[in-house]
This record gives C-alpha cells, structure tokens and sequence, in this order.
C-alpha cells in the first residue's frame, strides 16, 4: 500500500491540477458567457471524452511494453518501444485531426444538440480537436515518463499547465473577448506547453529514453504490433465506453439546455472527485506491467488488495462531501442572479448523490480493469468497456424516456456494475496465465 500510494499521489496532484483548469474553464464559461454557452460547451462532453479518451488510451497502452521492457532490465528494448511508439503516436495524430475536425459538426447535429447552443458547442469542440496533436504528445510522453517509475515530473509540468491555461482563460475571455473559442484555446495551448516540458524533461533526465540513431530507430513490424496490440484496446475501451456517453447525452439534450446546464456542472464535479479513482488505475497499469516484466505475478493480488482498499476508504469519504455540498459546489458554476439557478442546483445534487453512492464500484473498474491492463491483456479488458457502453444506452433509450433526468443518473453506476462483474471473472483467469508463465519462463 505504501509503495501505491507513494505512486498514486503525484499521479493524482498532476491529474487534480489537470482537471482543476478545466473546472476553471468551466466556472469562467458560466459566469461570464451565460448558461447557453455552459450547456454548449458541456454538451459536447461525451464527443470530447470520446476523442480525447482514446488519445489517452492509446497513449498509456504504447507504455505498457516500455514499463514490461523496463521491468526485465532490457533498456535496449526500453528505447526501441519508446521510438516505435513515437512513431505510431505521430501518424495516429494527424490522421485524427483531420477525421474528426471535419465530422465534428455532424456528430453535434445527430446527437440533437439544442439550436440555441450549437454554435457554442461547435466552436468550443472543433478548436479542441485542433489540439490532438499536443495532446498526444503530453499524454505520450508523460506515460513513458511514468512506465519507467516517475510519476512525480508529468505533475510539476501538469501544475505549469494549469497555471497558464487559467491565466489564458481569463485573458482570451475577459480581455480579447473569444468566447468559448479561447476557453478551447487555452485548453489547447496549456497542453501544448506541458508536452513540450516533457519533451525536455526527457532529453535532458531520462537516459533510458535517449534513441540513438541507427541503433534503435530501425523500424521493425514487430514493435508495432506489440504497441498497437496494447494501445488501440486501451484506447477502444475509452471509445467504446464513451459511445455510450454520446447516446445518454442525446436523450439528456432532448430534456432541454436548463437540463444540459445542469449536467454539464455536475460533471465537472464528478470528474474532480473522480480524479483519485484514474490515478489508482494509471497506478495499477505501471504496477501490472513492471510486475509482470520482472516476472513476480504473486504481487498482482497483494497490490489489487490494497488500492481497492484505499479507493473504498475514499469513496465513502467522497459521498458524504457531496451529499452534503453538491447543490452548493453545482451552483459554482452559475451567476447568482439568473432566474433558473435553483432548478440547475437541484439537478445537479440529485446526479452528484447518485453517483457518488455508487463509488465503489468504481473503484473497481480503475483498478481492476488497468491492472489487467498492465498485465498485458488489454484486448481483454476492452470489452469492460463494451459492458459499460450497454449500460449507458440501455438507460438512455428506457430510465429517461420514463423518470427523465433522474433516470438518466443512474446510468453511470449501472454501467460500472455490468463492467465490474466482467472485470473480476477476467482477472482472475488473466492471473493464473501470469502465474504459468512465471512458473514456466520458456513458455509462450
């Protein structure tokens, strides 16, 4: 536990910082742009998640063969991994920019987004898809920064970040006035800083991560089908997972922008509380894959214990705050004197008290789900995240055509039960072939 939490709390500084500038984002929109352009920019929450999740996941997947390499001491290996992931990360960027830039603005118009708030959502999440390129270079390079055991250089630059995306926020907003456009801007250009300090950081203290030329830049198909093997999975999970996220929104933009309003600032507060749930996931990728690389399987039990233990401790402790303090902490995000900010409240307590009393499975689904991850199984997980997206929609499509926005908060727990009971059956098998392999180093 000690050795989890040693590494599981930079992780989560970096990513409280991260989401910390986005809540900013969030609160400045609010306040000062009105609520059409809050439910605007929350309205492309699950498109954003959907695009920028898999970026995220593809970039974690390609470090799991850097961490497993690392693990067994090969360094040469370390290198190789890092350069073909550099490789994929590059073509996969450009090929996204330009894919979802020019189908942005049909996926807002099948997802019903309401007329009164399309331009601000389409604004916002078009200048955020013109930043995929620098989020695949934060995110990739951070990952490898954390396959090699670092977790603590990737925060100090995500605090940077985040200082700059808040004073660009204001800046673009207040000053120039941009709109939701330099919210978006910020975003980006935050990003952009944070991926080149890790650019740096590497050059000049990561050894391990130091290519020379010839050596380790021949490309070889074999490296990548390791990488795409553990990137796209990963990277599919988050898609798949927030397919179901797009359907669910349909149905709660159909319920009108004062609803979307009300959900976009839950949100923001679900994920900042949600913040130490992926940190014990980023945690458990690196503690699987060194494990496995080193060929102890009989830590993966002890380690699955008490991360599980610490993210239960937390989410009771996440309940009571919210239940306590989810009308005041939504209505951050709304100008005190609009006419409907009780109602946007009220809304947003009920999501935030749902789902908190679910928390503990998703405790479950981060830790689990990265830790077979880790193990190198991440084709197996992905469909945890097909579980998930099952859930989502079957709500979308019963719980809100006949409860409204109630039901549709109870989307996200049923979609962390259907994921859990898929996650634990499939542990335990990908275990017991860690283990054989382990007893049998010669096997396949």
């Amino acid at each position: 536990m000690k050795l989890i939490l040693s590494f599981a709390l930079p992780l989560l500084g970096g990513m409280l910082f991260q989401q910390f500038y986005s809540l900013v984002d969030t609160l400045i929109v609010g306040r000062f742009l009105g609520l059409d352009a809050l439910a605007g920019v929350g309205s492309t929450g699950s498109i954003n998640f959907m695009i920028i999740g898999f970026v995220m996941g593809v970039a974690n997947g390609f470090a799991i063969p850097i961490s497993q390499r690392f693990g067994a001491k090969d360094y040469d290996g370390v290198k190789r991994f890092y350069f073909h992931g550099a490789v994929l990360t590059a073509i996969l960027a450009a090929v996204m920019t330009v894919l979802v830039c020019v189908f942005s603005k049909a996926i807002l118009i099948a997802m019903n987004t309401p007329e009164n708030i399309f331009d601000y959502a389409y604004s916002y999440i078009f200048t955020i898809f013109l930043g995929i390129p620098v989020i695949y270079l934060y995110n990739y390079t951070s990952s490898a920064i954390r396959a090699l055991g670092d977790s603590k250089a990737p925060v100090v630059f995500l605090v940077i970040a985040s200082v700059i995306n808040i004073a660009l926020d204001l800046t673009f907003i207040l000053v120039f006035n941009m709109g939701v456009i330099g919210a978006a801007l910020a975003t980006v250009v935050s990003q952009a800083v944070s991926g080149i300090l890790c650019v740096i950081y590497i050059k000049k203290k990561v050894p391990y991560l130091h290519v020379e030329r010839g050596k380790h830049t021949k490309t070889r198909k074999g490296y990548f089908k390791i990488l795409l093997s553990t990137g796209l999975p990963m990277g599919l999970q988050y898609s798949i997972t927030a397919i179901g996220s797009v359907i669910l929104q349909t149905a709660v933009n159909s319920l009108g922008s004062m609803i979307v309003a009300a959900n976009t600032a839950a949100l923001r507060v679900t994920i900042f509380f949600s913040c130490p749930f992926e940190a014990l996931g980023a945690t458990m990728t690196t503690y699987g894959g060194q494990n496995v690389g080193a060929n102890k399987g009989e830590r993966l039990n002890p380690g699955l214990k008490a991360a599980s233990i610490l993210g239960i401790i937390y989410s009771i402790i996440a309940f009571l705050i919210l239940f306590s303090f989810g009308r005041q902490l939504t209505g951050l995000f709304v100008e005190a004197d609009v006419a409907n900010r009780a109602e946007v409240m009220e809304n947003g307590w009920i999501y935030l008290t749902i789902n908190s009393a679910f928390y503990i499975l998703l405790t479950f689904v981060n830790v689990v789900r990265f830790l077979i991850q880790g193990m190198g199984f991440s084709g197996i997980a992905v469909f945890a995240g097909v579980m998930e997206m099952i859930g989502r929609a079957a709500v979308a499509f019963i719980a809100v055509p006949l409860f409204g926005y109630p039901g549709a908060c109870f989307a996200s727990p049923i979609a962390w039960l259907l994921a859990d009971i898929f996650l634990f059956t499939t542990y335990y098998h990908c275990r017991k072939k860690v283990l054989a392999r382990s007893a049998s180093p010669s096997a396949p």
